[in-house]
């Protein structure tokens, strides 16, 4: 399914998504940062760059383009890219430490009760080692990216003057190391070259890179998952108007799993073009915004059953559709995943 990896290197800043809520700490609204964009956005691009450059037909893309993702990657290595850590992992800059199932319920080491994760993301080609053996070996890094308040002029509408009023505003820009680049997964190549990305459409450096068949990543992503596995992408379950935290499907034969997981996440995207009117102005008809909750990533699941089957094969039944599959989306990408305790 996935041919390619997507690399986006940002040309200066990228601009995350603030949320509404302003906290004592930061008067810019930090607590509700988004970043990196979504793979809903990188079809956005697939879709408005296929306009100009013509490299496939629009209805290909529409039922067959698959996308997953936000990972990222050092730029000169981009086939070691990083993905979330499973929660049953911990890794801290001074010890690890690791979930287990015994007694069915969920035990970690009771000398080590206070250890808190350091880090977040992991190599994917580390994916099967232990929480010690991917810190042993430095397969683990913090984000390569951070926040910074920008202050912008506010400029008029007919004309790129200041306002007189309310000239300036402050909004998050996401400065991102110059030797990273953001990394998604996807089945169609994107013709390489700048391109303008996000909401705010900031210029990028698109690079396609095709995935060799005998890769690990490949690999890994056709093996069947059994009893357990992790979402290395955000969990979308259920109906159009209901949001799940596993399947409840008729086809999805398995009873509830055991899950180790976090607090759901928001997870939104937009459909549809904006229209311009005969003033030549933007205005929203056609646009429809969709917003639910997510199981965040690295969320582990242990089912009773095996499924045995890789992601690849799951039936676009288990997801959402609103306009076309959130499979499309990458929406619950997960791997398979050893816990000490499941056969």
């Amino acid at each position: 399914m996935f041919k390619y990896l997507i690399l986006i290197n940002p040309l200066g800043f990228m601009y995350g998504s603030a949320g509404g809520f302003l906290s004592p700490e930061n008067l810019v609204g930090r607590s509700g940062s988004k970043f990196p964009p979504e793979a809903a956005t990188l079809a956005g691009l697939f879709f408005a760059a296929n306009k100009t450059k013509q490299f496939t037909t629009q209805e290909e893309l529409r039922y067959k383009l698959h996308l997953a993702g936000p990972f990222w990657a050092e730029s000169d290595s981009p086939d070691d890219f990083y993905v979330p850590i499973p929660r049953t992992k911990i890794i801290a800059d001074e010890d690890t430490d690791e979930w287990r199932i015994e007694n069915k319920k969920w035990q970690r080491d009771e000398s080590k009760p206070k250890l808190e994760a350091d880090y977040q993301w992991q190599n994917i080609n580390y994916w099967n080692d232990s929480a010690n053996e991917i810190r042993a070996n430095n397969a683990v890094k913090k984000t390569p990216w951070k926040f910074v308040p920008i202050l912008h002029p506010r400029t008029k509408d007919e004309e790129r003057v200041v306002r007189a009023e309310d000239g300036l505003f402050l909004e998050n820009a996401v400065q991102m190391d110059d030797d990273y680049c953001l990394v998604y997964l996807s089945s169609h190549q994107l013709p390489d070259g700048w391109y303008r990305f996000g909401g705010e459409n900031h210029l990028v450096e698109v690079t396609s890179v095709e995935i060799p068949q005998e890769s690990f990543i490949n690999e890994i992503l056709h093996q069947k998952i059994q009893k357990t596995f992790a979402l290395i992408t955000p969990g979308i379950w259920g109906s159009n108007q209901l949001s799940f935290r596993y399947p409840k499907h008729p086809d999805f034969s398995i009873k509830r799993p055991m899950m180790l997981t976090d607090r759901p996440i928001p997870y939104r995207y937009r459909l549809g073009e904006r229209k311009i009117d005969e003033q030549g102005k933007h205005y929203q008809a056609g646009r429809m915004s969709r917003g639910r909750y997510a199981v965040p990533t690295g969320t582990v699941y242990v089912f009773k059953n095996p499924l045995n089957q890789p992601w690849c094969e799951w039936s676009e039944e288990w997801f959402p559709k609103e306009g076309f599959s959130l499979k499309q989306l990458g929406c619950n990408l997960c791997l398979p995943l050893n816990i000490e305790g499941v056969e």
